[in-house]
Parts: structure tokens; sequence; C-alpha cells
């Protein structure tokens, strides 16, 4: 019994080390995003601030999000019609290039772009702010620096990444369009009647909900990560790095999670 404990302890001390600090950053970061939501409620309200942002996330956002579609679109279109040939069922192209993108690959590529584009901004933007200690200036100047720098931003992303997913929808949609119709030889007529067959509202809407979800989660964790980041400006690098590590990993979790549970609400 004494060898074997000579042989565990070793192994689950930097486990019990990993697990211990993992659950205390998971509790900060619940602590964080709790504040952030109390914070919402609460008078002065940003109004101006939340526009800039949506605008920053969303607007500024729209050229990468919709070359990034098109061209998904168009290399899933051709994918697919090369499967499909085999078959000789072609015209299903536009129905699968339509279902992909709304149930799956437009929200997740949406929160994806956003993420590399805007989320990593957010945490280099606050981690600039943490280590030449303006953040600390708000707080001696009566202002809370959770709701004038993390609300906005929280809820710009989880308005604004809906939008861009349905940028993504359609402009993915034209390009598998023109790759099936203009290079595979469809014809645009069945292609089109089995896309509007086969798509349906609820397969749009579970999208969307999808996406709020992500801009919620990655504008959280990227702005707790410059949020709190220590360091210089080594420190911001590190912080932003994490911020778009963990984003990414959180809303391909998340993905899972939420297409279980729309799919049991929707087939209830």
């Amino acid at each position: 019994m004494e060898r074997l404990l000579r042989i565990v302890v070793p192994v689950t001390g930097p486990v019990s080390e990993w697990a211990s600090g993992y659950a205390a950053g998971l509790g900060s970061w619940c602590a964080f995003v709790g504040e952030a939501i109390a914070w919402t409620f609460r008078r002065p309200f940003r109004l101006q601030i939340i526009l800039q942002q949506m605008e920053f996330v969303g607007v500024k956002s729209t050229g990468i999000v919709a070359l990034t579609a098109f061209f998904t679109g168009a290399v899933f279109a051709l994918q697919a019609g090369n499967i499909y040939a085999l078959f000789n069922v072609e015209i299903m192209v536009g129905a699968t290039v339509a279902l992909s993108l709304a149930r799956e690959m437009a929200p997740v590529f949406a929160a994806l772009m956003v993420t590399a584009r805007a989320c990593s901004a957010m945490a280099a933007e606050l981690g600039t702010m943490r280590v030449t200690e303006q953040i600390d200036a708000l707080t001696t100047m009566a202002i809370d620096p959770i709701q004038y720098l993390v609300v906005p931003r929280l809820w710009a992303t989880t308005l604004m990444l809906p939008l861009l997913t349905m940028v993504f929808n359609v402009v993915g949609c034209i390009g598998g369009y023109v790759v099936g119709i203009y290079l595979l030889g469809i014809h645009d007529g069945p292609y089109l009647e089995r896309l509007y067959y086969y798509l349906d509202g609820d397969d749009i809407i579970g999208g969307l909900v999808k996406s709020a979800f992500f801009g919620f989660a990655i504008a959280a964790v990227s702005c707790y990560q410059g949020f709190w980041s220590q360091g210089g400006a080594a420190g911001v690098g590190r912080a932003t790095t994490r911020a778009v590590v963990i984003s990414a990993v959180t809303v391909l979790i998340l993905d899972y999670f939420l297409t279980t549970w729309i799919l049991e609400f929707f087939t209830s």
C-alpha cells in the first residue's frame, strides 16, 4: 500500500492542483458574468456605447463574414455535388447547403470569425486598459468599469451575431447557387425547389438561437480575460491568446449541447 501511494501521489497532486485552479477560474468567470448581467438593469444605461460596440462587432465584421460565407457555401456545394453525382441526385445540393448552413455552419463559422476579429480586440483593449491602470482610474471616478466597459460589449455581441449569422446564411446560399448552377450544371428550377421544400423556419430559428448563445459566451470570455489580465504587454498578449482559444473551444462545446436541446425542443 505504501509503495502504491508513492506512485499515485506524485500523479494525483498536479491533477488536483489543475482541477482546483480550473474550478476557481470558472467560479470567478461566473461571478464576473453575474455582475455584468446585474449591471445591465441599473442606471445609467449607456446606449451610445452599446451602439458603438454594435457597429464595431456587427457592421465592421460583415465583410469578413460574407467572404467566409460565400466560399464556405461554394466549397460545400462542390463537394456535395461530386458525391450526389454518384447517385444522380444533384438537385439535392441546394437543400443540403441551405440546411447545413442554417443549422450548423453559419452560427459556428460566424462566431469564430467574430472571435478572431472583434473579441480578440476586446481582450487586447481591456487588457491594455488594465495594465495601464485606466480601469483603476474609472473606479476612482466612481464609474463601475464592468458597467462601462463590459456590459456594452457583452450585449452588442449577443445582439449582432444572429444578424451576422443571417448574412452568412444568405451569402453562403448564393455561393452554393453559383457553384451548383454554373459549375456543376444543375438546373436552377429543381435546385431552388428542393431548397424551398426542405428548409424550414425552425432550421433558421434554431441557428439564430445558437448564435445568440455563442455571442454571449465569446464576449463574456474575451472581456473576462482582458479585464483581469496582468503582467504588462506580455500579459496582454497571453490574455488575448487565451480569449481566442477558449472562445473557439467554448463555441464548439456549446454547439453540441445546444444542438441536442434544439432537436429535443422542435421534435417534442
